[in-house]
């Protein structure tokens, strides 16, 4: 694929494409961090926008099915879900007081318009598979939010990609992951907790936590508590090392999706975006 310094045979990473995805991609994720700076800029190159086109399977922001869906009133209008609004006007009349539109739900009929932020897992190693798989779920985050959508990077420390009320291009985004190498320990409870204030500033009225990680926390207190202050949670995990993350979605009501490499991003986007 390298046949001589600074060079990359775009021809021949396009045959191992074809023949092995996740080999193919995980390699170009590698080569972003080569020595020779040259190879390594094409890699990233090449790698950012074929993220971008590999993730343009299934519907964009704005496109799909519109369905009945209940949402809290103070993000959109609809008629009054009184099933599920009952505990507040319960505690209201109680308490002699109004309720909040925050507290009451409406049902009505929506395109699935969704804000998104992606956690990404850099503790421990950081891989080419990973790499790949990063810089994928961000692309895909981009194809289907514009631009509602943000991205951390996490460790026991945050490192924000995109913000959720930044405008920034999605070469700039995906190239900005791959550049990401291992740090510290996992605090999964600390990423969950910054995820929920960026989603606060969303524009949409579906907001999902999309997370990237095996989920084994090494730091920081149980993500579990974290989690419940989400709207909605999906996770993402190496299938070959799902243990964690299966246990604390099952513990929060959250989906998980197991990826088998990181070609497999696309579908399991689709997957987590499902409603119900």
């Amino acid at each position: 694929m390298s046949p001589d310094i600074g060079v990359l045979d775009e021809a021949g990473f396009d045959k191992a494409l074809s023949e092995d995805r996740d080999e193919a991609l995980t390699l170009l994720a590698d080569l972003t961090g080569a020595t020779d700076r040259a190879l390594a800029q094409l890699a990233r190159r090449l790698a950012g926008r074929l993220a971008l086109d590999l993730t343009r399977a299934g519907p964009a922001k704005g496109r799909g099915v519109r369905r009945l869906r209940t949402t809290p009133a103070d993000r959109s209008e609809g008629d009054l879900d009184v099933d599920a609004s009952l505990e507040a006007l319960v505690d209201a009349r109680r308490l002699r007081r109004r309720p909040s539109l925050e507290e009451l739900k409406v049902r009505s009929w929506a395109q699935p318009d969704v804000a998104l932020c992606l956690l990404v897992d850099r503790s421990g190693s950081m891989g080419g598979d990973r790499l790949a798989a990063a810089a994928l779920a961000a692309a895909a985050c981009a194809w289907r939010c514009g631009d509602d959508y943000s991205v951390l990077a996490f460790s026991d420390t945050i490192l924000m990609i995109k913000a959720q009320n930044e405008r920034r291009q999605p070469p700039e985004v995906v190239d900005d992951l791959l550049s990401l190498r291992g740090f510290g320990p996992t605090d999964v409870s600390l990423a969950l907790r910054v995820a929920r204030t960026q989603l606060s500033l969303a524009r949409a009225s579906r907001r999902l936590v999309v997370l990237l990680s095996d989920c084994r926390p090494t730091a920081g207190a149980d993500p579990a508590a974290a989690a419940g202050g989400l709207d909605e949670l999906a996770v993402i995990a190496p299938a070959d090392d799902a243990e964690d993350a299966e246990e604390l979605a099952g513990r929060v009501g959250a989906r998980c999706v197991l990826l088998d490499g990181p070609g497999g991003i696309p579908a399991a986007f689709l997957r987590v975006m499902e409603l119900g």
